[in-house]
């Protein structure tokens, strides 16, 4: 926790336009309690109050939802490569998004494109279960075989809708399809906001239901576990979870893989703080990241997908040969 408030510093005082630490610090206070304490001009102050804070604030609750949806998929298909992005959950949310941009009125898009984000992303999770449950669990292959063709369409359904797109959202299309902060406003915090306490509370309910889950299918219903109606919740919750995080930051890669591997191997399987734990280290992964899209090429901005890619993908690729050496 008190590595994710400093993180949370970081990224409300980091940016291409140097302002002081403190003073941006008091611009917060000021904005909080209504005083003038910061030696700032109000363009200074909106800088910190109306993009940093609020772009802060995005990165925490979207990493902190798509680390707990990825931990929530691991644990239901037993499989440490089973993030949403890898196996086309991601991609699919991302169709639905893309498709309500595209055709909703810009007044409307607030809440229809995170409904389109959700409901192809719920119908994605479905047919990724259905494709690889088997009558001895999942098949990792059918896992990834499927993830690949669905991102493959996908890939190819968006590209279409950019081909035929005016210059403006055209634009705006590209930038959404590599993974941006830079949409954050308080619409999208609200409705992330209480979509992540939904998801936080239901998937800590459900954390021993994944503990048992571990043991195999078998062994779960011999502890009374409703396993069908467990899966249904989780595959709910993680379309939840995922459509809205794309819907409002588009497309960004391995944050649901490498939080939950890593908080694995320092504290264990147990969901019951593998969830939490999870939630806290998507959250700061996400803000360091956006921090270092910010700053790299500064005064320009590199999308902050291309950075957790770069990141992901080696540690995906270690994951793969692991398994290979089990196997």
């Amino acid at each position: 926790m008190s590595l994710l408030m400093l993180g949370a510093v970081a990224s409300v005082t980091q940016g291409a336009m140097a302002i002081p630490a403190e003073e941006s610090l008091l611009a917060l206070i000021d904005a909080a309690i209504g005083s003038n304490a910061a030696d700032l001009a109000n363009y200074q102050r909106a800088v910190i109050v109306e993009l940093r804070l609020p772009r802060t604030l995005l990165a925490v609750l979207v990493g902190a939802i798509l680390a707990q949806c990825g931990a929530a998929m691991q644990g239901m298909f037993r499989n440490p490569l089973a993030d949403p992005g890898i196996i086309g959950v991601s991609s699919g949310s991302a169709v639905g998004a893309v498709l309500a941009i595209f055709l909703s009125p810009p007044e409307l898009a607030w809440w229809i494109v995170p409904l389109g984000a959700f409901a192809a992303g719920f119908g994605t999770s479905v047919l990724i279960y259905q494709l690889a449950r088997g009558s001895t669990g999942t098949s990792v292959f059918i896992l990834l075989l499927a993830g690949i063709a669905i991102s493959a369409l996908a890939g190819a359904f968006i590209g279409f809708i950019s081909y035929i797109a005016d210059d403006a959202r055209l634009r705006d299309l590209s930038l959404w399809q590599m993974g941006s902060l830079a949409s954050a406003d308080g619409g999208r915090l609200w409705i992330l906001a209480a979509a992540f306490a939904l998801i936080a509370w239901r998937l800590q309910r459900s954390a021993n239901g994944l503990n048992a889950l571990l043991l195999g299918e078998a062994e779960a219903r011999h502890l009374g576990i409703d396993v069908e109606q467990l899966k249904r919740e989780l595959v709910l919750l993680v379309a939840l979870g995922v459509g809205l995080a794309v819907s409002a930051a588009g497309v960004i890669g391995f944050i649901g893989l490498v939080v939950p591997h890593f908080v694995r191997m320092l504290t264990g399987p147990n969901h019951t703080t593998l969830l939490p734990l999870a939630a806290l280290g998507g959250a700061l992964l996400l803000l360091l990241a956006d921090i270092g899209a910010r700053l790299f090429l500064a005064p320009a901005e590199l999308p902050v997908g291309i950075l957790t890619a770069l990141l992901g993908a080696p540690f995906f690729l270690v994951l793969l040969l692991q398994q290979r050496h089990r196997a």
